[in-house]
């Protein structure tokens, strides 16, 4: 089962400001969860229905609707300024 992935606007915008070898890694890491939506590692948050995986510095948070197969990524940032 192959899950289709969307990125919100304001989760694409940081994307776009976030320089190398993060940005490979970041953006490799959110096509992967088309694949495996919950890789090891990953953590349902506290007060939502959501999950939050690590890249490096970084944090990717993101909803799964098994439903209709579909992965939601809601934000993304830097760990201080995520949360």
């Amino acid at each position: 089962m192959t899950y289709k992935v969307v990125i919100r606007k304001k989760a694409i915008k940081v994307l776009e400001e976030i320089n190398e070898p993060y940005y490979s890694k970041i953006k490799a890491a959110i096509y992967s969860l088309a694949d495996v939506p919950r890789p090891q590692g990953y953590k349902k948050l506290k007060g939502r229905d959501a999950f939050r995986i690590r890249v490096a510095d970084y944090r990717i948070i993101y909803e799964v609707n098994d439903e209709i197969l579909l992965i939601d990524v809601i934000a993304l940032g830097h760990r201080r300024d995520i949360y």
